[in-house]
């Protein structure tokens, strides 16, 4: 059986000396993504050999739930509100699905 869901990917690099209050506001804005059609689960994981690296990690059911169903709601504006400033530089995000 193959899995259609989509994986988004994204390596958050966070700015110096920041590291713990992006961790707390993303303990708030991780409450919004997972209120969002489509969402299925995320997990947010920090770099061991970069302490000010992150990866988020955000399972959807189609594409669309996050690029238009997140990105395009009054959410991600709240999204962006408690996170965006801690990013740089800004994270490239990347989908992918499951081959095996």
């Amino acid at each position: 059986m193959q899995d259609n869901t989509i994986l988004e990917v994204a390596v958050l690099d966070v700015k110096t000396g920041q590291t713990e209050s992006f961790e707390a506001a993303f303990a708030e804005a991780q409450q919004i993504i997972s209120q969002m059609n489509g969402y299925i689960s995320h997990e947010l994981q920090y770099c061991l050999e970069k302490p000010h690296r992150y990866i988020l990690l955000v399972r959807w059911q189609t594409l669309e739930d996050h690029t238009v169903g997140f990105r395009q709601s009054a959410e991600y504006q709240q999204w962006k509100q408690l996170l965006h400033h801690f990013y740089e530089p800004f994270p490239e995000v990347e989908h992918y699905q499951r081959v095996y």
